[in-house]
């Protein structure tokens, strides 16, 4: 007898709990004004949730020796239970009037913690689903889509904006933190309460990550083990040669955004000693510390970093800036960097047991460093002789000039945030602006652009064919062939989709100038998210246009076509060759 058939019934009871508890947590949480059902959250919530436990407990004994569900029903059993007792030390630590009422008042704690647990129930879900449908690029398409139009039904809800907000501008700030865009059409600071930004900071650390990142983490995590083909996709997604350490490396990745992320956030809290509320102080920490690594540029003061408070806080600056280049290198970069430097430091203290490190450091990561460097110096250098004729950099010092070209240059890539009006900059500065834009971050990181590599290696093949050379040489290393091929590949189909963006914003909105239009759709298909002011402003059709180009920026165009239309027999045949002329 097959797993489903003995144990259809309880899966299905257990699946309705799930989702009567999934329901009751949005109704509490997205309406929180209805105090006339105290009385029945009251009843439902206890209710439901040891209805829950019960039948976990009915599958871990009667089906112990089957593993998959005796695994499953362990782990939902191991957070249900942590939950309980954790409600039960707050009720007890902050005992009022009555136990009613304190329940009432510290039933958050639990209920958060099941949002978790959802989240746990939805990655081994998705699981399930890759053995089933075999196509990476399709899955990591849909993985981003189903967040997106997730966030936007929970935006919706009354509890999560000040003054309510439509399904457009719900979609288009759901996608916009789920592609790590930070374009706004609804200021984020005033309206949204915080539950609502609190959804965006869940979207975009999501979308940084990427949602297949957390299932396939949550998977090894638990110990539940990897399939060949999760395996598979997760090869394919991350860029990863080893397909037997692959998940080792996901784990790897989600602990060391988290531990950058936290380490961010501690110093961001300590350079806001102005905000007294430890609460706010906290949040806010948090939330831009994530932001920054993801390069997601949203923000929780109105006018961003350019806040009265916040554009002289070259503490902070110089954290968001540490932050930013980290998540737009990548984790690949940051540990082959690692590698080096342990290797490096072993060889200077032990003289007998000496490595050879001439090949730690991969051809890759030197390009990506490289590239990197490259455009940060040129930018920040750009950006202090283009605007100093303008009010651009206001500051008396020089170093609080060079910090704040040195941002508006590693900001550009990606990150979206700004210490300066954006409608300051001259045209030199904007266009180049533009450009450092539409390169954006480095692959397998979690900024957009073409990518440093891309721009790296067309620019090299430029070389290349003016030397006469067949193929593109860094020292002893020739570059493969389908890597310049797929290279020229998204340089074309980023530029026809940003014309094209181009082009149906000036019909939907002829009130703003070409600068503006192209400025805006630049960012959006990078998922930069800056602007020069004219987000809000644009009509209803060209949000959707930005939308699409959000979402087509993060999840790579090039990656949908592949997923759609790539063929899984190779042929083995060749036809005639014939010369084209070009030039």
């Amino acid at each position: 007898m097959s797993l489903w058939k003995k144990t259809s019934l309880t899966n299905i009871v257990v699946w309705f709990l799930d989702l009567g508890l999934l329901s009751f947590l949005i109704f509490d949480f997205g309406f929180e004004n209805f105090n006339d059902f105290r009385k029945y959250k009251l009843i439902v919530l206890p209710s439901l949730l040891f209805a829950l436990i019960a039948f976990n407990f009915y599958k871990y004994y009667k089906y112990r020796k089957d593993p998959d569900v005796y695994r499953s029903s362990r782990i939902n059993l191991f957070i249900l239970l942590l939950l309980i007792v954790l409600e039960v030390v707050m009720i007890l630590a902050n005992y009022e009037t009555s136990l009613i009422e304190t329940f009432f008042n510290a039933r958050y704690v639990i209920e958060y913690g099941l949002l978790f647990y959802f989240f746990i129930r939805l990655t081994f879900l998705l699981r399930k689903i890759y053995s089933i449908y075999f196509n990476p690029a399709i899955l990591f398409v849909g993985s981003f889509a189903i967040i997106a139009l997730a966030g936007t039904f929970i935006l919706m809800l009354p509890s999560a904006t000040t003054n309510g907000i439509t399904f457009t501008d719900a979609l288009f700030t759901a996608t916009s933190a789920t592609a790590v865009t930070g374009l706004i059409v609804v200021d984020t600071a005033k309206d949204f309460t915080p539950f609502g930004q609190t959804i965006i900071m869940i979207l975009f650390q999501i979308g940084g990550l990427g949602m297949l990142t957390f299932t396939s983490f949550f998977a090894y995590f638990f110990k539940s083990g990897a399939s060949f083909k999760e395996s598979l996709y997760m090869k394919d997604i991350l860029g990863h040669d080893k397909l037997n350490s692959v998940m080792k490396t996901v784990m790897q990745i989600v602990v060391f955004s988290l531990i950058l992320e936290g380490i961010g956030a501690l110093f961001i809290y300590h350079s806001l000693a102005h905000i007294d509320s430890f609460k706010s102080r906290g949040f806010f920490a948090v939330f831009h510390a994530i932001s920054a690594y993801c390069n997601a540029g949203f923000s929780l003061a109105s006018n961003g970093l350019y806040e009265n408070g916040l554009r002289f806080n070259y503490y902070m600056q110089w954290v968001v800036m540490g932050l930013i280049v980290f998540g737009g290198l990548g984790y690949h970069i940051a540990y082959n960097v690692v590698q080096y430097l342990k290797k490096f430091i072993t060889n200077i203290f032990s003289k007998k047991d000496r490595v050879f490190i001439s090949r730690v450091i991969n051809l890759n990561t030197k390009i990506v460093l490289y590239t990197t460097v490259i455009l940060i110096a040129a930018g920040t250098v750009f950006f202090l002789f283009s605007e100093q004729q303008t009010n651009l950099l206001p500051h008396t010092t020089a170093f609080g000039k060079f910090t704040t070209a040195m941002f508006s240059s590693v900001t550009s890539r990606t990150a979206g945030f700004n210490t300066v009006d954006m409608a300051d900059f001259t045209i030199p500065g904007i266009l180049f602006m533009i450009f450092l834009m539409w390169i954006g971050a480095s692959p397998a990181s979690t900024g957009g652009g073409i990518k440093t590599t891309t721009f790296a290696l067309a620019t090299l093949n430029i070389f290349a064919i003016a030397r006469d050379k067949k193929y593109i040489e860094i020292g002893t290393r020739r570059i493969a062939v389908e890597a310049v091929h797929r290279a020229f590949a998204i340089i074309s189909i980023s530029l026809a989709s940003i014309g094209a963006g181009i082009m149906l914003l000036l019909i939907f909105n002829p009130e703003f100038s070409l600068i503006q239009i192209a400025f805006e759709v630049f960012s959006a298909f990078s998922t930069v998210g800056l602007s020069m002011g004219i987000t809000s402003q644009l009509s209803e059709y060209s949000k959707y246009v930005v939308i699409f180009l959000m979402f087509f920026g993060r999840i790579g165009l090039l990656n949908l076509m592949i997923g759609l239309l790539k063929s899984i027999g190779k042929t083995e045949y060749t036809y005639p060759e014939e010369n084209i002329l070009i030039n």
